[in-house]
């Protein structure tokens, strides 16, 4: 799909809990307190803080399958702040897949649960994570507001 308007950002890991959901193998990796299984299921509750022309915070909930090949990853986040100048509040459907060493999902604005001067936002945006970053990670949401 086509968007007239595009806001640029960056976006940072504020918080992250991965709790495990089913092994189907019982094997995995434990780091720190986390366990991630070879091959499974994972439910994260993450928090994002946005800068750029998409500045706000989000909170998410993750669904993470672990697999020998890249693994699904499907979340619905809360977004809270301003994008491009306009208040409120959406909600972004995240479609994708993860390895242990990148993630690539699609954010698509989800219709009918925006509030304030977003309550009509349309839009989607691509990520691509490789690795860690202390910097963040970049964003750009194609979108517009009717």
């Amino acid at each position: 799909m086509s968007y007239e308007h595009k806001a640029t950002g960056m976006f940072d890991v504020t918080s992250w809990s991965e709790q495990l959901v089913t092994d189907i193998d019982g094997t995995g990796t434990t780091a720190g307190d986390a366990y991630y299984p070879d091959r499974g299921i994972t439910r994260a509750e993450v928090s994002y803080a946005y800068t750029g022309d998409i500045r706000g915070t989000g909170t998410v909930v993750y669904l993470i399958g672990y697999a020998s090949e890249p693994g699904p990853v499907l979340a619905l986040e809360r977004f809270e702040g301003t994008i491009a100048g306009h208040e409120g509040t959406c909600v972004f459907s995240h479609v994708g897949t993860q390895d242990r060493t990148s993630v690539s999902v699609r954010l698509e604005v989800v219709p009918g649960m925006g509030t304030g001067a977003l309550e009509t936002l349309r839009g989607e945006a691509e990520v691509a994570i490789k690795g860690h970053s202390e910097e963040g990670y970049p964003i750009t949401l194609s979108f517009d507001i009717d």
